[in-house]
C-alpha cells in the first residue's frame, strides 16, 4: 500500500532520458493506477502488472528500463520476482526498485544480494521517486553506453579475427610454397650424402637450405640466413631460392653452362659476388642475407668454401676433432662492390661439415645467455656420430629444444645443413 502519495506537482515532460518503459507490479489496483497515472505524466509508456508471475510474462516479451516492484505480494513475492528477472538472459539490463516498508539493514542487504538496485520506502514522495528515477536514468545510460561500446569492441575482434583467419591461411600457404624450395631433405650423391634442417620460427621464416650437383661427383651446397624475420624475408628466400634451384640450372647462377653441353659449378666466391651484385642493384630492397656456399669434388674431397658473414662451419673429423673453419666475411648485398674470398680443404672418407643458421648458436637458454658456439659443440658430441645425416640433425634440434629457454621458445629461424663425405 502506498499511502498518501503523491506525485501531482510534477510537470509532464519533465523527465526523459534512458527510461522509456517502466513496469509497475503491486497485487493492489488503486497503488498501481496511482503510480501509473503519475508516470505516463512524466512521459514515461506504463505497462501493469498484478502478480510477480505476471510481471515476469511481460518481461519475457519485452524487457523494461524501469521495474517498480512491491515487496509484499501474494504467490511470487517482489524479491522472488527479482531473483527470477535477473536469471533470465536479455540484452537490454532493467533497473529495478522495490517498493516496501522494510527498512531493517539485513532485510535491505537481501534484497540488493537478490539484484535489487534501490530501495523506496512507503510512503513514498514524489521528489525521493524523482530522484530515484533520475539515478536509475544515469545507471542505465552508462551501463547502455558500456554494452554499445562492448558490442563495439566485440564486432571489432570479430572483424580482426576474420581477418587474421585469412592472413593465417594466407601464411599456411605460404608456408607451402616455402617448403616446396626444399622439396629433398636428404640426397644422396653417390656415396656421400647431404641432409637440411629447417625450422622457422613462425609460419614462415627467412633461412634456407639447399643442395644440387650438374653431374656425377660435383656437388654445390649452401645455408643462408635472410635478415629480419616474417613475410619479407621469406620472399626474399623465395627469390634466392630461384637464383639457387636444384631444378632449373639455366636460372642457377652458381652453374654456367660450357661447350653448350653441360654446366659447370663456379667458384663459391664469384657466386657471392654475383648474389651481392644484384641485391645491391635492386633498389628499395633494404634486406641482406648471410651465407656459406660450399662446392666439393666428390672423388678427390676436395672443397672449397666462401663464408659470408654466416656462423662459422663447423668440421666433424671422423677421427672426433672438430674445427670451425672459415674468416667471416661479409653479408651480401651490405656493401656494393665487396670482395669474397674462399677457402680450400680436403675432407677424408667419414669427415662431415655442418653449416648452421645463427638461430642455433643464438637459442637463449634457461639462465638467460646464449648458446654459443661451446654449446653448439656440447650438442654435437651429445648426437649419436652413428647416425644417418637426417637423424644426426633431427637429434641435434631436439637437443637444442631440452636446453633452450621455454619462457621464449624459439626466437629465431633454425637451420643447418650436414655434408657427409664417403668416396666411391
Amino acid at each position: 500500500m502506498l499511502p498518501n502519495t503523491q506525485f501531482d506537482d510534477v510537470d509532464p515532460g519533465a523527465m526523459t532520458g534512458s527510461i522509456r518503459r517502466v513496469l509497475v507490479v503491486d497485487d493492489s489496483r488503486l497503488q498501481r493506477r496511482i503510480l501509473a497515472a503519475s508516470l505516463k505524466k512524466w512521459g514515461f509508456d506504463v505497462v501493469e502488472a498484478e502478480s510477480g508471475e505476471k510481471a515476469m510474462e511481460i518481461c519475457q516479451a519485452e524487457t523494461p528500463d524501469l521495474i517498480l516492484s512491491d515487496w509484499m505480494m501474494p504467490g511470487m513475492n517482489g524479491l522472488e520476482f527479482c531473483q527470477a528477472l535477473r536469471k533470465q538472459a536479455s540484452d537490454n539490463y532493467s533497473y529495478f526498485i522495490l517498493l516496501t516498508s522494510k527498512s531493517e539493514k539485513n532485510e535491505i542487504a537481501e534484497g540488493l544480494h537478490s539484484g535489487a538496485d534501490d530501495f523506496l520506502t512507503k510512503p513514498v514522495s514524489s521528489d525521493e521517486l524523482r530522484a530515484r528515477i533520475s539515478a536509475g536514468e544515469r545507471i542505465l545510460r552508462m551501463q547502455r553506453e558500456l554494452s554499445d561500446k562492448n558490442k563495439i569492441v566485440s564486432e571489432t575482434l570479430d572483424e580482426l579475427q576474420r581477418v587474421y583467419d585469412a592472413i593465417d591461411k594466407d601464411l599456411m600457404q605460404a608456408r607451402k610454397i616455402q617448403e616446396s624450395l626444399v622439396p629433398e631433405l636428404s640426397r644422396d650423391f653417390g656415396s656421400s650424402n647431404v641432409s637440411l634442417l629447417l625450422r622457422p620460427c613462425g609460419h614462415i621464416g627467412g633461412d634456407l637450405v639447399g643442395m644440387f650437383s650438374p653431374g656425377e661427383n660435383r656437388l654445390g651446397f649452401y645455408s643462408i640466413d635472410v635478415s629480419g624475420h616474417g613475410i619479407t624475408s621469406a620472399m626474399m628466400t623465395a627469390r634466392l631460392g630461384g637464383y639457387l634451384s636444384s631444378k632449373h640450372f639455366d636460372q642457377n647462377v652458381a652453374m654456367e653452362k660450357r661447350f653448350n653441353r653441360f654446366y659447370a659449378l663456379k667458384r663459391p666466391e664469384d657466386v657471392a659476388t654475383i648474389l651481392n651484385a644484384r641485391l645491391i642493384a635492386d633498389t628499395g630492397i633494404e634486406e641482406y642475407f648471410t651465407m656459406a656456399y660450399c662446392i666439393v669434388d666428390l672423388r678427390s674431397g676436395l672443397l672449397k668454401l666462401v663464408q659470408a658473414g654466416h656462423p662459422h662451419p663447423l668440421l666433424l673429423r671422423k677421427d672426433g676433432t672438430t674445427e670451425f673453419i672459415g674468416q667471416g666475411g661479409v653479408p651480401v648485398g651490405l656493401v656494393p662492390d665487396i670482395s669474397y674470398s674462399q677457402e680450400e680443404l680436403h675432407l677424408q672418407a667419414g669427415d662431415r661439415l655442418l653449416l648452421y643458421s645463427d638461430g642455433i648458436t643464438e637459442a637463449r637458454l634457461e639462465n638467460g645467455e646464449m648458446l654459443d658456439d661451446e654449446g653448439l659443440l656440447d650438442l654435437v658430441r651429445q648426437c649419436d656420430t652413428g647416425q644417418s645425416g637426417k637423424e644426426f640433425l633431427d637429434e641435434l634440434y631436439w637437443n637444442l629444444t631440452q636446453i633452450m629457454s621455454k619462457e621464449h621458445g624459439l626466437e629465431d629461424d633454425v637451420s643447418a645443413t650436414l655434408f657427409e663425405y664417403h668416396p666411391d
